[in-house]
């Protein structure tokens, strides 16, 4: 993970870069007359006190200790609020258990959580990374995977707060380096599968030990480029309790990349899942579902394995939104400081085309971004985006550089004409070595809220405060005939002339899971048309004249 050598197109990337910000940026209320909200850090008073570890606070000596941090969201306990889960990695200066287990807090309701980690059996093992969201065996309860450097762990929820490791039995207990993780019915069986990506061989890991590399005059640890990849993994749900790696058969086993962020997506509307996978310092992936039983990799051909540049970058977080929506969804990826994040527009046809400067995203390209979210904040039917920054290396505070370890997030607003606005003063943040993010709707007011796991400091819970006028609709999803959970399902609103197409996933952002329900902001719109749910079984459901503002759990149909 390091800077990368730009393309000769970079020259006019650079000379839109440094226009100056307040003649590109504005901080008054856009020319639609929308609303500019703000999130409120409840941290101190929510009841969750930890510290996100990996490694030593101030000096990275391997790899590992940089790259911790996932969180997940999820209702293990089915009482109808969002509990969050924490993945943290071991502490040079905390050397016992308690201080570096991950963590799992019950939502109470109030706006505070309870430390429930030792009841419920979730504290994890080893070198934690991140965290993904599944109902693997249908039974109406959210199970955990969690991907470690050492062996990953499959928690299966017991149905009584607690959790029972399946690591070993279920046969997912890779035990490499893993980072990013998603759950998808790729046979469309009704059994969610599970893609799992990895970064560097351990061995790799060990032989980089005491060698370092420079960055700006520093002397820092070495990687990705000049250690080993290590191949992703899929697995096939058996529906007994037990996964079988088909990452060959399902046409997985391509050339190993730095393996990170995960997302799924129907990019070509053909009714298919896909899958897109962040990879740092060298090409992503995007794979085709070719419907039958088969994915072809296809980054290349769809642009979206290099940038506009035609280049490598080295990216960390993605998430998936349709930006504009034209009804084709749209991939946007973190990357490393001294260069930007990429917005992937999607044109259509399986085609993409790098859209980061139309967006107004080049005041990315300090900065060191991880996890990123896409959000409707304001709820006008526009989705705006989260990002999380923070650099690799904590040697960057003892130095004069403008570069530093802890770093300031990015709020951005949707402006409804490609563009989106900066609007990050309106966040109550600070600066954080900020990695994983995940947002959803913690006290079920129609407002999406955002969670962030800080390296070796406290996470941060940032509320939605915003009130205006706009309404809203929130969708939970149910599956009969598909997978419980109806990951795969893709939603579209219709209110007016406005069109708004979402998916159930799991697994995005920096190694996290965010809110399984659907949220759809309707603007000034009371009642929505028309709902349109294809569900992974390929049934279609409609549902018409949906009042606002209230969650729908809708049950797929006969």
């Amino acid at each position: 993970m390091r800077p990368q050598q730009f393309g000769s197109l970079w020259i006019l990337r650079f000379i839109i870069l440094w226009t100056p910000p307040m003649l590109v940026l504005g901080l008054q209320p856009n020319s639609q007359g929308h609303d500019i909200g703000f999130f409120s850090d409840i941290t101190s008073t929510s009841g969750i006190k930890i510290t996100i570890t990996s490694g030593h606070p101030s000096m990275k000596k391997l790899l590992p200790e940089g790259m911790s941090g996932g969180v997940c969201l999820l209702d293990y306990d089915n009482d109808g609020l969002l509990d969050i889960y924490f993945v943290s990695g071991p502490s040079a200066g905390e050397p016992s258990e308690e201080a570096h287990r991950n963590r799992l807090f019950r939502n109470k309701g109030n706006e505070t959580f309870e430390d429930v980690t030792s009841k419920s059996g979730a504290a994890g093992i080893g070198w934690g990374m991140g965290c993904s969201v599944a109902d693997f065996d249908n039974d109406g309860f959210e199970d955990l995977y969690v991907t470690s450097y050492g062996p990953n762990i499959l928690y299966r929820n017991h149905r009584d707060g607690t959790f029972v490791d399946l690591s070993q039995g279920s046969r997912t207990n890779h035990s490499g380096w893993s980072t990013g993780s998603a759950w998808i019915d790729y046979n469309n069986d009704g059994l969610l599968d599970l893609y799992v990506a990895n970064y560097v061989l351990p061995s790799s890991v060990i032989a980089s030990r005491g060698k370092t590399c420079h960055y700006l005059g520093f002397e820092v640890m070495c990687g990705p480029k000049g250690l080993e990849p290590e191949g992703d993994v899929f697995y096939r749900n058996n529906g007994n309790g037990t996964f079988t790696d088909v990452t060959l058969d399902a046409g997985f086993k391509v050339t190993p990349q730095f393996g990170l962020g995960i997302a799924t997506l129907d990019y070509d509307n053909d009714g298919k899942l896909d899958l897109f996978v962040a990879n740092d310092s060298s090409p992503n992936f995007l794979f085709h579902n070719e419907g039958n039983g088969k994915f072809k990799e296809v980054g290349l051909q769809a642009s979206v394995a290099l940038n506009g540049d035609g280049v490598t970058q080295a990216c960390m977080g993605v998430d998936v939104a349709d930006v504009n929506n034209d009804g084709w969804l749209d991939i946007f990826v973190t990357n490393f400081s001294q260069d930007t994040n990429t917005l992937y527009k999607n044109l259509s046809r399986g085609l993409f085309i790098d859209a980061t400067i139309e967006a107004g995203f080049q005041d990315s390209f300090l900065p060191m971004g991880w996890g990123a979210n896409f959000i409707d904040y304001d709820n006008d039917g526009w989705k705006d985006l989260f990002v999380v920054n923070g650099h690799l290396y904590p040697e960057l505070d003892g130095g004069t550089s403008e570069l530093k370890y802890r770093q300031a997030a990015f709020l951005y607003h949707n402006q409804l004409n490609g563009r989106f606005r900066s609007v990050s003063e309106f966040l109550q943040y600070g600066t954080h070595v900020g990695r994983g993010s995940a947002t959803g709707d913690l006290n079920n007011d129609g407002r999406w809220d955002l969670v962030v796991s800080n390296l070796d400091s406290q996470p941060k819970i940032l509320m939605n405060r915003l009130k205006n006028e706009n309404h809203w609709l929130a969708l939970k999803l149910i599956g009969t005939r598909s997978n419980q959970d109806a990951v795969g399902s893709r939603v579209t609103v219709f209110v007016g002339k406005t069109r708004q197409v979402s998916e159930v996933r799991s697994g995005a952002s920096y190694l996290s899971s965010n809110d399984p329900r659907l949220h759809f902001g309707l603007g000034s719109a009371s009642v929505v048309d028309r709902i349109e749910i294809r569900w992974p079984s390929g049934h279609v459901q409609e549902i018409t004249q949906a009042s606002s503002d209230r969650l729908m759990v809708v049950r797929e149909s006969p």
